[in-house]
């Protein structure tokens, strides 16, 4: 099986829905996975990300086959970062922050003392375990850390969601701590991350990520990229955000 997480286009925040930006590298998207194969197309139920699925399945006339999951809306949670900094999203803490925070590199990333008590690790859980219920709608049920192949396809389903829910979703795909994805990884909007099942015995498998983030369809198509979820690449940059 294989899954595409795609972020939304470049965002109007306020509004909840894409800029004229957005919209054309939704139109470039979907162009570019016109002759995918897709088996479902699943939304978070944020404008953004809806509109830009809405792309995607209208140039492929299946529109109507949309699938709005309410846990695939973007993981904001209001949180105390290491040093006592207050935020609304649990990503774009500082290095200082959480770099030399060991716990923050393990599958236990939620039990560091600056989430307890915000009920991230209950929302934490509650995404995860919706993720599992879907790969088993789609034939692949976990055990542990690997899938049991009860069903084992080569579907290709399409998640249209936001960059902090990606990394939570490839957090519990790879087992590994959304902390370092969420900081040492952006994926730019429209991006598309691939991941395959990997069957070696029978029964068991796992998923690879074969490529993350591509925005191909932008380059290809002449759409500079959205610096949406960066930082400023050189602390002299008065245009480019810092916090």
């Amino acid at each position: 099986m294989r899954i595409l997480i795609i972020r939304h286009g470049d965002p109007d925040y306020e509004h909840d829905c894409l800029t004229e930006k957005g919209k054309r590298e939704a139109a470039l998207l979907a162009k570019w996975l016109k002759n995918e194969n897709i088996t479902a197309f699943y939304s978070s139920p944020l404008g953004r990300a809806k509109e830009t699925c809405k792309y995607v399945a209208k140039e492929q006339g299946r529109e109507k086959e949309i699938v709005v999951l309410p846990w695939l809306q973007e993981f904001n949670h209001d949180v105390t970062y290491p040093k006592g900094r207050q935020a609304d999203i649990p990503w774009d803490m500082l290095p200082e922050e959480w770099k030399d925070e060991p716990q923050m590199y393990s599958l236990q990333w939620y039990e560091h003392e600056c989430y307890t008590g915000s009920g991230l690790k209950e929302k934490y859980l509650q995404v995860t375990g919706e993720l599992d219920k879907l790969l088993q709608k789609h034939g692949y049920v976990r055990e542990g850390g690997i899938y049991k192949a009860e069903k084992p396809n080569r579907d290709t389903i399409a998640l249209f969601c936001h960059f902090g829910l990606e990394s939570v979703l490839l957090s519990r795909l790879c087992d590994t701590s959304p902390v370092l994805i969420w900081h040492h990884f952006v994926a730019l909007p429209t991006s598309v991350t691939t991941l395959y099942t990997e069957e070696r015995r029978e029964g068991k498998a796992v998923f690879r990520c074969s490529g993350f983030g591509d925005t191909g369809h932008l380059r290809s198509g002449g759409e500079p990229l959205s610096f949406s979820a960066r930082f400023c690449e050189t602390y002299d940059s008065l245009t480019e955000r810092r916090d």
